[in-house]
């Protein structure tokens, strides 16, 4: 066995806002300079990518990309400093979830299996 942590925000009425799905969109739009292209690097409609992004953006109270219509050079999308920002806060904040999370696990599963005999024997005996 071992720990999973899925960790998601959620907002006053507790619907999720953010979490690893809009993360890697984020970074996906970062990475490919557009959104349409980070919802098909994810196998996504474009449709649900850009409600998910408006969603987040409603949250936050802020743009997480900076737009460019086509025309000559295609258009895209960039990270504004903000949304980076909210991507490497919530990178920190996942990764030290999981790490106490790996932390309580070995304090409580893995201290018991030093306290258990390493032998257990065969079925039926003892």
């Amino acid at each position: 066995m071992e720990p999973v942590t899925k960790l998601y925000l959620v907002d006053q009425r507790g619907e999720r806002v953010f979490g690893e799905g809009p993360f890697r969109l984020l970074q996906a739009v970062e990475d490919t300079g557009s959104l349409r292209g980070a919802a098909q690097s994810m196998h996504m409609a474009y449709t649900k990518a850009l409600k998910m992004l408006r969603r987040v953006e409603q949250e936050v109270g802020y743009p997480l990309t900076q737009r460019s219509v086509g025309g000559r050079d295609g258009g895209g999308s960039r990270l504004t400093e903000e949304g980076k920002e909210l991507l490497s806060r919530y990178e920190r904040y996942r990764d030290r979830c999981q790490a106490a999370n790996r932390r309580i696990y070995q304090e409580i599963f893995c201290a018991q299996r030093e306290e258990a005999p390493a032998d257990y024997g065969e079925p039926g005996e003892g």
